[in-house]
């Protein structure tokens, strides 16, 4: 994040709120599973193995595998397309997203969330250098390792003080779009992935504008 150009360090905030959002709806909506974090998914698989819920455990399995087919996409996209593989990788999103929520308004379930971590898996892939992902968009583990990392950093005198700065905004970007997604869904239910729909498109066209100026050091961690 801090040597990622600024337009895209604030668009990747903006991801993260997407997936905070659409992870929110998921986990209230569909029974306490994830769409993006597939630590929490893979936690359930092994409780439902481990405790005979096999159901639980086949849920969390298909989701992990939906989740990495979006990152396979993603993948794709990238080594066909290097010239614009941000934007088309964003409009592979929006699309996943939009489908989702017409079956979402037909009949709600499972398909819309194997849809949602599609989406989430392939959302990784906007930001990569040399085809491996260098900023997770979807899961703040990693984020928030940084924030420790940079923090000691500045503390024991490095120059680049306020490198944890980014990092920390990152997760709090996934942070405010999960109180938004929480929000939306109580007042709107699956009607609300709608406004993800419309957001990703929204910024699909922001990353395609931002990634005209690209450059190799963009997106690196």
């Amino acid at each position: 994040m801090h040597r990622t150009a600024p337009p895209l360090a604030a668009t990747a905030i903006c991801l993260a709120a997407l997936a905070g959002f659409v992870d929110a709806l998921a986990f209230t909506s569909l029974g306490g599973f994830f769409a993006s974090f597939m630590s929490g998914n893979s936690t359930r698989l092994g409780v439902g193995l481990g405790s005979g819920r096999m159901g639980e455990a086949a849920t969390a399995i298909a989701l992990v595998m939906s989740f990495v087919a979006g990152v396979i996409l993603a993948s794709v996209i990238v080594r066909a397309q290097p010239r614009r593989d941000k934007a088309l990788v964003m409009a592979g999103v929006t699309v996943l997203l939009a489908i989702a929520a017409v079956v979402a308004s037909i009949a709600p379930g499972a398909l819309v969330l194997l849809l949602l971590a599609m989406a989430m898996g392939a959302e990784n892939g906007i930001l990569h250098r040399d085809g491996e992902v260098t900023v997770g968009l979807t899961y703040m583990t990693g984020a928030l390792v940084r924030v420790g990392q940079r923090l000691t950093a500045a503390l024991m005198g490095d120059e680049d003080r306020w490198g944890w700065v980014p990092w920390l905004l990152l997760w709090g970007g996934f942070v405010a779009g999960v109180v938004l997604g929480v929000g939306a869904q109580a007042y709107m239910g699956w009607k609300a992935l709608w406004f993800a729909a419309a957001a990703s498109a929204a910024l699909t066209l922001l990353i395609a504008r931002v990634s005209r100026n690209d450059s190799p050091a963009i997106g690196a961690a």
